[in-house]
């Protein structure tokens, strides 16, 4: 029997609305007691900071990290996730990570070599954790199961971003289904080898709005210390073409989960992803500021709390840091890594309007 094109049509709508009901019941998370996370400098609380001093050395099995050192100029989100959930973090983001460095490698003068990325380091990291036992007791360091841990991956920033796709700087041939791809390769990697079965997917933040990318009226600079490069660009220009990347990967992160998990049964069943649209929810911080900032001073959303020059320089911060979107031209503020780790902890918890939950 050969099936035409409007009824192979027909029968994915199908499939689609009844995944759709079923997304609308959320998860039923009762026993949540570990988050695991992979990521890049949004997430990352000073992993890159122990290559940097090491010699680009990676830190050993069973290392424990500060905390104190992130991007956000105070506690990362995964942190404040942890704090406000009562849960166990182990926290393997790197600062200037991408997904793959097959894909998007970018080289890092600080240890000589292109930055750790998660396929290439993060994830190896994290399971190397997972069969570690502390020598001084013989207990485990990794204390999750597959009913009570999610892993939550956030990555992208860097991959469409300057000496990425930005400005055609990945490998040769290489495209963003490349990257799509090799984010739904890790859990596929986590699913095979640790069993997990709980996953937060969060898309692309709108990163034409960070001061970086933004466009002149937006606030955009000429150029930053993270993108010297950009000067005498033109600045609407990058700005667009990250708004048409960014739309471009949230919009197959949208329909490719539920195709996996729901069409597909890539995982067997056996995995439950939540794609959480913190592209939409910083979106409305910046458009509705009063609802999510609460420094002393009236809410900025186009400057930043650490203003520096070019070269990095000069640095000047801002007496009320909680009034502000950005920490820098790059990098949302610790106000903001707050109400994404709060929202992230009412995605666990099932039914967020910020949220789909499929499988």
């Amino acid at each position: 029997m050969r099936c035409s094109s409007s009824s192979i049509v027909l029968l994915l709508n199908l499939a689609f609305a009844l995944c759709d009901a079923e997304r609308s019941r959320g998860w039923n998370l009762n026993n949540f007691k570990t988050l695991v996370t992979f990521g890049d400098s949004y997430t990352d609380e000073n992993r890159l900071g122990y290559f940097i001093n090491h010699n680009g050395s990676a830190p050993p099995v069973g290392w424990e990290q500060p905390g104190l050192n992130t991007a956000s100029g105070g506690l990362s989100w995964p942190r404040y996730a942890s704090l406000y959930s009562n849960a166990t973090l182990y926290n393997y983001a790197v600062g200037g990570a991408v997904c793959s460095n097959s894909i998007t490698p970018r080289f890092f003068s600080a240890i000589n070599a292109p930055f750790p990325s998660i396929t290439s380091y993060e994830l190896p990291a994290f399971l190397a954790d997972s069969k570690h036992r502390v020598p001084s007791t013989n207990k485990k360091f990794f204390t999750g199961t597959p009913r009570d841990t999610v892993y939550a991956i956030w990555i992208g920033t860097n991959d469409l971003g300057n000496n990425a796709f930005l400005t055609d700087s990945q490998v040769a041939g290489k495209t963003l289904k490349d990257y799509v791809d090799c984010v739904y390769s890790i859990i596929d990697t986590l699913h095979s080898q640790v069993s997990a079965r709980y996953f937060v997917l969060l898309n692309l933040a709108p990163l034409n709005l960070l001061p970086q990318y933004a466009t002149p009226e937006n606030g955009g600079l000429p150029a930053t210390k993270f993108f010297p490069e950009k000067q005498g660009q033109n600045i609407t220009q990058i700005s667009y073409r990250i708004l048409e990347s960014v739309a471009t990967v949230n919009q197959i992160f949208a329909h490719k989960t539920p195709f996996e998990t729901e069409v597909a049964d890539r995982w067997d069943g056996d995995v439950k992803i939540a794609n959480f649209d913190v592209n939409a929810l910083m979106t409305d911080m910046y458009r509705n500021p009063k609802k999510y900032l609460n420094g002393t001073a009236e809410p900025n959303v186009t400057g930043v709390v650490n203003k520096c020059d070019v070269q990095g320089k000069n640095c000047v911060l801002a007496k009320s840091p909680d009034s502000f979107l950005w920490f820098d031209e790059l990098h949302p503020s610790e106000q903001a890594s707050r109400v994404v780790a709060r929202e992230f902890v009412g995605v666990l918890k099932g039914g967020s309007k910020w949220a789909k939950y499929w499988g």
